[in-house]
């Protein structure tokens, strides 16, 4: 996601980096790139025209000016302002009432039926016990893709009880009390466009089931016009959050950006794939990290934690905190990584591995497979100790792994930028510090 936009940011900021000094023309210059970076990620001009005037007040004073590391500033400046323009902190639900009611709302094609399944899996992750209401009774395939998500999640289903949405609804929240389930997840019927008739029968839910929660589901690679979609939705039925599904095929990250900053509606969970088990909660620090090539080590490893071995993954903390972390633990965590999803979501998360990605801005798994391949080639010793693995051993390796002498080094080379990154996160976590403070020494 956002590869684009990140590679541009990216670009122009590393420029900044080493420097000794900036002037002020260093700045504007830097501005100017950022501005059209922005502007052609989709993001909406009025979030632009906000955000650089933000960076241009705070880059251009003495504290950045009269600093050992100027160019550190200003990355920590631009970072703190995509993190304000997404919302600054993480928005999560309020689910006090017992059963708690959850409308999902949005156009036709947005993701909606997925995201009501994904979000019933995350909170039954959580302890919850939910259950879903299909109301789609425009369209037949919503109400069977529903059921069948549900039974694979083993999640309730309330469907076909009546024609109309709102006494399915109902229907739903009466069975939750009945049954001491905790949330109602309410799946809505969409159009290809708004209109008056999609909007009567949402009012109509929402007056039978009165929500704790009504939450927007956009495309993410619909760009701009999310921002419009969401604000006609608040302004007719208002809502509470947005959701934004199929981030991990956003190239530019338009919709990310500009939806808090416009709608005033945080943007609570982004749908990361296609399977039920995609659904991240939306961290906008994290996220401007992300954006500008830092990775998202927190969340790679609070995923870890979910989904892989927790002795292992206590022991890859261990080792990451005593700067032990080998090329056989890069191995073994790679394996494993093949768990988490998609080779480029997990590159992205990671500082630096990013550009494991080669210089395409696609990615598959051969990538991963060479990877593999070259670390497999390599003896347990050389894995253990990098340091020994020269000239003579590196040819070896390539002939065993099929690759050239010249993937080697960049395994190496990318390993050594991963060791270092995780060096730094593991000296700051035991430090109590947070991932912010690392832009400003790192």
């Amino acid at each position: 996601m956002f590869d684009a936009l990140s590679e541009k940011l990216t670009a122009v900021l590393s420029a900044l980096r080493g420097r000794g000094t900036l002037s002020e023309d260093d700045v504007s210059s830097a501005l100017r790139e950022i501005r059209i970076a922005l502007l052609e990620a989709d993001v909406h001009y009025r979030v632009v025209k906000e955000m650089v005037a933000t960076i241009r007040e705070r880059a251009v004073g003495v504290e950045v000016f009269e600093s050992l590391t100027p160019g550190q500033q200003v990355i920590k400046i631009v970072r703190d302002a995509l993190t304000e323009a997404m919302g600054g902190e993480r928005s999560t639900l309020t689910l006090d009432r017992r059963p708690s009611v959850v409308l999902l709302v949005g156009l036709q094609g947005s993701g909606k039926t997925t995201s009501a399944a994904k979000l019933a899996a995350s909170l039954a992750k959580d302890g919850r016990k939910p259950i879903l209401a299909a109301c789609d009774v425009q369209r037949p395939a919503a109400i069977e893709q529903l059921e069948t998500l549900g039974r694979s999640l083993e999640i309730p289903v309330v469907s076909r009880v009546d024609p109309k949405p709102e006494k399915i609804a109902a229907a739903a929240v009466a069975q939750a009390k009945r049954t001491l389930r905790d949330v109602v997840l309410v799946d809505t019927a969409g159009r290809l466009q708004i209109d008056e008739e999609m909007m009567s029968e949402l009012e109509g839910i929402k007056d039978a089931v009165k929500p704790d929660e009504v939450l927007l589901v956009v495309d993410a690679m619909t760009g701009q016009e999310a921002v419009g979609v969401a604000s006609a939705f608040d302004e007719r039925i208002g809502l509470t959050g947005i959701v934004l599904a199929k981030l991990d095929g956003d190239a530019r990250g338009g919709a990310a950006l500009s939806i808090r900053h416009v709608t005033g509606k945080p943007v609570v969970y982004v749908g990361t794939g296609e399977k039920v088990d995609r659904l991240e909660a939306f961290h906008p620090g994290r996220m401007a990290d992300r954006i500008l090539g830092m990775g998202d080590v927190l969340s790679l490893i609070e995923e870890a934690e979910e989904r892989l071995d927790k002795e292992k993954a206590e022991d890859l903390a261990e080792r990451i905190r005593k700067d032990r972390f080998t090329l056989q633990d890069f191995l073994e965590q790679l394996q494993e990584m093949q768990k988490l999803g998609p080779v480029s979501q997990i590159l992205e998360r990671l500082p630096g591995g990013a550009k494991l990605k080669g210089q395409g801005a696609n990615v598959d798994e051969r990538e991963m497979g060479r990877t593999l391949a070259i670390l497999r080639s390599m003896t347990l010793e050389e894995r253990r100790n990098p340091s020994i693995i020269g000239g003579s051993r590196k040819k070896r390796i390539a002939r065993g792994s099929g690759t050239m002498v010249r993937d080697v080094n960049r395994v190496l080379s990318r390993f050594q930028d991963a060791k270092r990154a995780l060096k730094m996160v593991g000296g700051r976590r035991g430090k109590g510090r947070s991932p912010a403070d690392w832009l400003e020494t790192s």
